[in-house]
């Protein structure tokens, strides 16, 4: 069951102008399902994207890192769920390739304008015959609001869709951002997504964009995770229209830092439902590190935590066994770390000081944080004045059922 996971009604989803989206059933992995998404852009659509550092990168991840590298008129997505189209070789690429020569056609425009993304069980042949049989429908299926059935048609273990959906004003227009995500299990960072479609309105110069995107998938996707695998097809695109007259060109422009926050609020609500839906959860848990001497060994205690799974399953049980914690922390890579400078809470109650247990510390005032449906972990590492903050859950037994069902 979802942790305190929003959804917003149909009537507060904003369509982007400039997004078409069209869904239909291809029965790729199971019958009577909406399973295959396309999206059309308008023409001028600035798009770019993030996508994961595993070494066996999907073949739709491979074909949409070329086209983008290649062409900067990108107008058009598909994606399928099901089947992830990873694991599969050359024949993998090609299928994907045929995906963007077939909706190119029924689109009229180039096959490099086309990015293929695909979502599902690796090492297993995609079905091409269901998945260019049903294009045709997709593509008849395209209106301006299809945000909330396509938000249902990407997901695959996730029990709720993942929507966000909201409007703010730049120079005195009203302008739009609208995504959605998926993902449930297999969630790290680098990337730490599977999959995620955010759109606005706004018009955003093409190599702007593409450090806009990272930017933002750095402070919000890349800020995840749920069991500490990195997917073979996690992928985060970013389209910008301009149909709304709103441009910027530059970080000189002083719209940017204005829209750059949209964005990033906008994903941060996308990755944090991701982990609110994962796989079992019951927790939905934020680990902030304080007081770090750099980024990076804040990151490094903060995904000790979050990946262990001794801390995970405490928290499942609600049980404050919290030298869990200050073990995850010794062992995270830190070789100087004065223990005796650190400190430790547990939402509002201070747990740990001078390299032990707070004299003050009540076992119950543990307790009563660990019976919260969200909670804080928060440590101070008494090296310098950095901080970083990670988003992850608790580990469940409906998780080890999940996995062990996936390809039932």
């Amino acid at each position: 069951m979802a942790v305190n996971l929003f959804i917003p009604s149909e009537s507060d989803i904003h369509p982007v102008a400039g997004v078409k989206i069209g869904i239909t059933e291809a029965g790729i992995r199971k019958a009577n399902r909406r399973d295959l998404t396309v999206f059309e852009l308008a023409p001028g659509t600035s798009v770019a994207g993030v996508f994961t550092t595993n070494r066996f990168r999907a073949a739709p991840v491979q074909v949409c890192e070329a086209h983008l590298a290649t062409h900067d008129g990108i107008r058009a997505l598909v994606i399928n769920t099901g089947n992830a189209n990873a694991g599969t070789g050359q024949v993998g690429l090609e299928k994907a390739q045929q995906t963007c020569k077939e909706a190119a056609r029924l689109l009229n425009i180039l096959p490099q304008q086309v990015l293929p993304f695909s979502t599902g069980v690796i090492l297993e042949p995609l079905p091409m015959d269901r998945l260019l049989g049903a294009l045709p429908a997709a593509v008849n299926d395209l209106s301006d609001n299809n945000w909330f059935n396509a938000a249902h048609s990407i997901m695959t273990t996730d029990t709720q869709p993942k929507i966000v959906s909201r409007q703010i004003q730049l120079s005195g227009k009203t302008v739009t951002l609208t995504g959605i995500s998926k993902g449930a299990g297999m969630i790290r960072p680098n990337m730490a997504t599977m999959l995620g479609y955010l759109a606005t309105d706004a018009g955003i110069a093409p190599e702007l964009l593409r450090d806009m995107c990272r930017l933002a998938a750095d402070r919000s996707f890349n800020r995840i995770t749920v069991d500490g695998d990195t997917s073979t097809n996690d992928s985060f695109i970013i389209m910008a229209t301009g149909q709304s007259g709103v441009t910027v060109e530059s970080i000189a422009d002083p719209n940017y830092n204005t829209l750059l926050d949209a964005l990033v609020d906008a994903s941060r609500e996308l990755a944090q439902k991701i982990v609110r839906d994962a796989e079992g959860a019951t927790k939905f848990m934020t680990i902030q590190v304080d007081d770090a001497g750099s980024s990076e060994e804040a990151l490094k205690v903060a995904y000790a935590i979050a990946h262990s799974p001794l801390v995970k399953t405490a928290f499942f049980a609600s049980d404050p066994n919290l030298g869990r914690i200050l073990c995850a922390i010794g062992y995270a890579g830190i070789t100087d770390l004065d223990v005796t400078k650190l400190r430790l809470w547990l939402g509002d109650v201070l747990v740990a000081v001078d390299g032990g247990r707070n004299p003050d510390y009540q076992e119950e005032d543990g307790q009563r944080v660990m019976q919260e449906a969200e909670i804080v972990v928060r440590v101070s590492l008494g090296r310098g004045q950095l901080s970083e903050t990670v988003y992850t859950c608790d580990f469940s037994h409906e998780y080890v059922t999940i996995n062990a069902d996936y390809r039932s």
